[in-house]
């Protein structure tokens, strides 16, 4: 089985170490690689600059609220170029407005996670995307091999 490639996109530190420890904990095959900006995501997924070397992701974990270049400017970024806009974006966010999840769906997410105020209940989102994405669902770079 190959291990996937994970980019978490979130500000917030405790946000992002506790997803890679959940997906670490529940035996999750995946190489995760965190970045804080919509701008360093950006520059990420197109392997620009200090990210030359970067593995294109199997998944993105999207925070929408983001310093600078928000989550929706890199949903809309990726889903409109050519190249990137069959990656997998999920977007994990705290924010349970119905505008966001609307828009965040005609931007192009695969799917849309509002992160839940318990700790259980986080680790329960995490895993169930986790399984979800890496576990049943057929990923575009799987086709590639």
């Amino acid at each position: 089985m190959k291990t996937a490639e994970v980019l978490l996109v979130d500000d917030n530190p405790a946000d992002s170490d506790l997803i890679a420890d959940v997906l670490g904990r529940n035996g999750c095959l995946c190489h995760i690689n965190a970045v804080t900006s919509g701008a360093e995501a950006l520059a990420y997924v197109r392997r620009e600059g200090k990210f030359g070397d970067a593995v294109v992701p199997d998944l993105v974990i999207l925070d929408l609220n983001l310093p600078g270049t928000d989550g929706r400017a890199v949903l809309a970024a990726v889903k409109g170029d050519p190249v990137l806009r069959k990656m997998p974006i999920v977007v994990f966010s705290t924010s349970q407005a119905s505008s966001d999840v609307v828009s965040s769906y005609e931007l192009g997410a695969n799917s849309y996670v509002s992160k839940p105020g318990s700790l259980q209940d986080f680790i329960s989102a995490v895993t169930s995307i986790a399984e979800f994405w890496l576990g049943f669902a057929r990923l575009p770079q799987e086709e590639k091999r």
